[in-house]
């Protein structure tokens, strides 16, 4: 067992506090914070998945009655309100009020084919793509001695 001597430095600790407590301060000016929802925004995914464009927003606690999700353009608003409850003790680490989050949509989509679907707190939605953003497969040659295969990847 290998016994080491770690010089102790009481600056340290404050220092790390510190670092804490800017780090909180610019996360809250600029609407984001090292844990996700805090601050009223929040989290999100987005991702393609078979020749769609999906939007996914962790919502929970909140009545899907309560949401508004539209489109202009190319760009997609949710908007919702977490309304707080009276419990007692002030000690609080979810986020209560108004938050608005605004995606940029690829260039081409239809805003009347979106379709939105609330689950377990989840809100998903689904844009299609227009069929020149969607992908495809590309072939590729594999040369197998002499001949060459052509293989879909």
């Amino acid at each position: 067992m290998l016994n080491e001597l770690v010089r102790w430095n009481p600056f340290d600790e404050e220092l790390s506090s510190w670092h804490r407590d800017i780090d909180d301060l610019f996360g809250r000016f600029f609407g984001r914070s090292e844990l996700r929802g805090i601050g009223g925004v929040p989290p999100m995914e987005t991702y393609r998945k078979d020749g769609n464009y999906v939007v996914r927003v962790d919502l929970p606690g909140i009545d899907p009655k309560d949401l508004d999700v539209h489109v202009e353009g190319e760009l997609l608003t949710i908007k919702a309100e977490r309304k707080a409850e009276e419990r007692g003790p002030e000690y609080r680490e979810t986020y209560y009020g108004k938050f608005e989050r605004t995606v940029t949509l690829p260039h081409g989509v239809k805003g009347e084919k979106i379709t939105a679907h609330y689950e377990h707190g989840v809100l998903e939605l689904v844009v299609p793509l227009p069929v020149e953003l969607a992908g495809r497969k590309i072939p590729i040659q594999i040369e197998v001695g002499k001949t060459i295969e052509s293989k879909a990847a």
